[in-house]
C-alpha cells in the first residue's frame, strides 16, 4: 500500500497543531493538564442575610427585597389600578383622529399619561404613603397591616370608578355572594371589572373626539369629488385644516381638563 506525499504532509501538519494547541494549553491552564493528583475545587455559593447588628439589619434587607419585588411589579400596578389606562387610550385615539401617525411620539404620550396618573392619583399615594408605608417603616404595624391598609385607598377608587354591571359580572364568575359592603369585594374580581369598566370609558370619549374630525373629513372628501380631484388623497387637505381646528379651540387643554373632572 502506498501512502501519497500529500497526505502525509496533512497527517505531520494536523499532529504539529494538536501539539501546538496542546502546549498552548499546558502553558496556560496547567491545573487543568496535572496528571497526577488534581485538586480542582468546586466553589460554594451561599444565599444568606445575616449581620453583626442583630435582627434589626436583617429585617431592613428582608425589606429592601420586598421594595424591589414591588418596584418591578410597579408598572403592572400602575397600568391596572389607576387611571393610565383611561389617559393613555384617550391620548392615542386624539392622535389617530387627526390622522397623525407617529406625531407626538410614543414616549410623549407615555409620559404625558404618567405625569397625568400620579397628578390625578397623588391623594391616593399619599394615603397610602402616609397610613401604611410609614407606620411600617417606624414598626408599628406589621407587613401585612400595611398591605392590608395600603388596599383600601386603592379599593375605594376603584369602587368611584367601575361600573356595577362588570363588577356583579366577575363577582357572579367567583361564585361571591353575600357581598353586603364593600370590605366583601375581593379585589380579584374588583381589578379585572375595573379595568373592563376602564376601557369601555375610554372608547366612548376616543368615540366622542373622532366625530368633529370624522365631519371634516368627509366635508373635504365630498368637495374633492365635487371639484373633479379624484387623485388628490383627502388627507392631504383635511390633515391641516384638523389641526388648525385642534389649536383654534385649544384641544390638548380641553382634552386634559375632561380626563381630570372625568376622573375626579
Amino acid at each position: 500500500m502506498t501512502v501519497s506525499k500529500g497526505k502525509l504532509s496533512k497527517v505531520d501538519f494536523k499532529l504539529k497543531l494538536l501539539v501546538l494547541v496542546f502546549l498552548i494549553l499546558f502553558v496556560l491552564f496547567p491545573q487543568f493538564l496535572s496528571f497526577g493528583e488534581t485538586n480542582i475545587g468546586i466553589p460554594d455559593i451561599n444565599v444568606s442575610i445575616s449581620s453583626e447588628n442583630g435582627d434589626v439589619q436583617v429585617a431592613n434587607s428582608i425589606q429592601i427585597l420586598l421594595m424591589l419585588t414591588v418596584l418591578s411589579l410597579a408598572p403592572s400596578i400602575l397600568m391596572m389600578m389607576t387611571c393610565f389606562t383611561r389617559v393613555i387610550i384617550i391620548l392615542g385615539f386624539i392622535r389617530r383622529a387627526l390622522s397623525l401617525q407617529s406625531t407626538p411620539p410614543n414616549q410623549i404620550l407615555v409620559g404625558l399619561a404618567l405625569f397625568l396618573t400620579f397628578y390625578i392619583m397623588s391623594p391616593v399615594f399619599t394615603d397610602v404613603y402616609e397610613n401604611a408605608y410609614l407606620p411600617m417603616q417606624e414598626g408599628t404595624i406589621t407587613l401585612e397591616e400595611a398591605v392590608n391598609v395600603a388596599k383600601e385607598p386603592f379599593k375605594a377608587f376603584m369602587l368611584r370608578q367601575v361600573r356595577t354591571k362588570d363588577l356583579a359580572l366577575f363577582l357572579d364568575i367567583a361564585d361571591v355572594d353575600n357581598v353586603t359592603t364593600n370590605e366583601d369585594i375581593p379585589m380579584t374580581a374588583l381589578i379585572p371589572a375595573f379595568i373592563i369598566s376602564e376601557l369601555k370609558l375610554s372608547f366612548e370619549i376616543g368615540f366622542l373626539i373622532f366625530i368633529p374630525f370624522i365631519v371634516v373629513d368627509m366635508i373635504v372628501a365630498s368637495t374633492l369629488m365635487a371639484l373633479g380631484m379624484m387623485m388628490l388623497p383627502p388627507v392631504m387637505i383635511s390633515l391641516p385644516i384638523k389641526i388648525l381646528l385642534f389649536i383654534m379651540v385649544d384641544g390638548w387643554h380641553l382634552i386634559i381638563e375632561k380626563i381630570i373632572l372625568s376622573v375626579r
